[in-house]
């Protein structure tokens, strides 16, 4: 199991001061940093910024909403963003969420499935720097009886394939991962439950001939380090209830349905109910200690390591932090922990 770190979104843990945790993950050894985006800012800027400040640390967009752009752009991105950095770069893509899809890209939320099957073949055939003709549901280009014609892209990436990864929640999403993608950006991510995504994924690969054998598994976990991990939890708090109860609608939180497939559907509920009424301390306190220590490493370096064990025997291959809501120097010392965590937990590759 090797390690990442997420560097998240602007004013949540990746900032001006904080972009210095690429490099001191990059002086560490990690092998990839993962940067956000929603409305604010956009993931390709930043990994740019980081690629020029690193040297061999992998960047990798964790992720470009598919809504933002057409796949077109999405592979130039990614062919810029894999030269400049000299191949070190991965392209995670997502679907985002209704809100934002439909409410900040005027992008209708419909069909995810077919939609994301659709954009990763145009990206893959466009990164071959084949002539992208593409008759799709979703997508058709060139557009018909007008002046456009098949083109390629003119840049030549450094490496001939750029890794594709997937961030899916659901059942029949995560099955398409496993299906088109080289690995999966999971989030509240438990060695618990995991493994039921996971036989997920495998059905997915199935389909193509493929085992899990080189698909990279790659969850987002809060790292807090502290001698008390209850005290560390609290710290994770906001975080974990703006995702339970506040991405998304009543009716449409992958994330709360996340939480209810993992047996807490009424403190979900709840965590929803105080969030959507504004008491966002209220929905902080609501969300289940149980949860948050599942899906987060908490505590003394020597439980961190204990939590790493568990995660590398149940399938994860890139374990990425995210030393998220802390000052600098607290999260660089967590990311030195970290490393310090995986060497004892002997599960390091």
């Amino acid at each position: 199991m090797r390690l990442g770190m997420n560097l998240g979104y602007w004013g949540a843990g990746n900032d001006a001061a904080n972009l210095e945790l690429a490099k001191e993950a990059d002086r560490l050894g990690y092998s990839v940093a993962w940067v956000a985006e929603a409305y604010g800012s956009d993931a390709p800027t930043v990994l740019a910024w980081v690629a020029a400040q690193t040297e061999r640390i992998d960047i990798g967009s964790a992720i470009l909403q598919i809504p933002a752009r057409r796949p077109t752009m999405a592979a130039m991105t990614a062919a810029t963003l894999d030269t400049l950095s000299g191949g070190r770069f991965r392209l995670g893509l997502g679907v985002s969420g209704p809100q934002v899809s439909e409410g900040w890209y005027g992008v209708k939320f419909d069909k995810p499935l077919g939609r994301t099957r659709e954009y990763v073949e145009i990206v893959r055939s466009a990164l071959r720097r084949e002539r992208v003709d593409y008759q799709g549901k979703h997508f058709v280009q060139p557009l018909p009886d007008g002046p456009g014609k098949p083109l390629k892209l003119t840049v030549h990436p450094v490496r001939e394939e750029i890794p594709i990864y997937l961030a899916s929640i659901g059942p029949k999403n995560l099955e398409l991962t496993g299906e088109i993608s080289d690995g999966w950006l999971a989030i509240f991510y438990s060695p618990e439950h995991g493994r039921e995504s996971l036989e997920l994924i495998a059905k997915g690969r199935t389909k193509v001939g493929k085992t899990l054998d080189g698909f990279d598994v790659v969850p987002t976990v809060p790292l807090v380090v502290g001698d008390d991990w209850r005290a560390a939890a609290d710290t994770v708090r906001p975080y974990a209830a703006l995702y339970v109860g506040g991405m998304g609608s009543r009716e449409q939180n992958f994330y709360n349905a996340l939480a209810c497939r993992m047996g807490y559907e009424a403190e979900a509920a709840e965590t929803q109910d105080r969030y959507l009424a504004k008491d966002y301390a209220g929905a902080a306190a609501a969300v289940p200690l149980g949860f948050i220590d599942s899906t987060s490493l908490l505590g003394p370096k020597e439980r961190i390591a204990e939590k790493m064990v568990a995660l590398a025997e149940s399938g994860v291959t890139t374990l990425t932090v995210s030393p998220i809501l802390q000052d600098l120097e607290q999260s660089k010392a967590a990311l030195r922990v970290a490393v310090e965590a995986l060497d004892l937990a002997g599960v390091g590759s």
